[in-house]
């Protein structure tokens, strides 16, 4: 007679996460949730290069990170997460951020053909059981992008510059104009230190590949010259 307490459901492993988080309360909030939730949290780090560090050594079933993390608070995250499932495709990986972050997510949905993806924004998780449910599922191979990141990615993808903040507008504007770093600065009222950030974020948003750095102004100066255009 087989014991129905070790088949079904019930039986299987528990599905072991690395949660990638910088801020310290949520990192173990988040780590606590899980585990309450029958996850078991294999792993917690708090940078982009542990998370690589812990994908590889620890081999989770599960990847929950965040986007936004040490040294630049750009995209550490997601870039970790995208070089992650470059090595192991099959790695499922949710990504749990308080912003849509264009440079890398797409690169992170068309791996593997989108399966075993998820994209949630933090102040839209409002319900646990839902949210273990959605991890269930993406653990799974299922897909889970919240409609504000898809709303934003269309837009994106229909206007280049839409990630944009204003301030880097302007800076990409004045950039177009012919201008050096020391001109922009001195046009917008701002330190040198301040355009060069700027165009760096400008460069990381149209996704320009890091070569050699005149190349680049030439291709951002084009893209925002193809949109004036449209």
């Amino acid at each position: 007679m087989t014991d129905s307490a070790t088949t079904g459901p019930a039986a299987l492993e528990p599905v072991r996460v690395v949660i990638a988080e910088d801020n310290a309360l949520l990192r173990e909030g988040l780590q606590v949730l899980l585990e309450r939730n029958g996850f078991v949290v294999a792993a917690a780090v708090d940078t982009g290069e542990k998370l690589i560090a812990a994908g590889r050594d620890v081999g989770p079933d599960l990847v929950v990170t965040d986007v936004r993390m040490p040294p630049t608070f750009r995209s550490e995250g997601l870039v970790a997460a995208v070089r992650l499932r470059e090595e192991n495709p099959s790695l499922p990986v949710v990504v749990l951020s308080q912003y849509v972050e264009q440079s890398y997510v797409a690169d992170l949905l068309d791996s593997a053909g989108g399966a075993g993806i998820g994209y949630l924004l933090k102040d839209r998780v409002s319900d646990v059981a839902d949210f273990a449910d959605t991890l269930r599922r993406v653990h799974a191979g299922g897909t889970a992008v919240d409609p504000a990141v898809i709303s934003q990615m269309i837009r994106r993808h229909r206007d280049p510059l839409a990630g944009l903040t204003p301030r880097e507008r302007e800076v990409l504007a004045v950039m177009a104009e012919g201008h050096s770093n020391g001109a922009i600065a001195r046009r917008l009222f701002v330190s040198e230190a301040a355009v060069v950030k700027h165009i760096g974020n400008v460069m990381m948003k149209l996704d320009l590949p890091p070569n050699d750095d005149q190349n680049r102004r030439v291709a951002a100066v084009l893209t925002y010259l193809r949109n004036q255009e449209s």
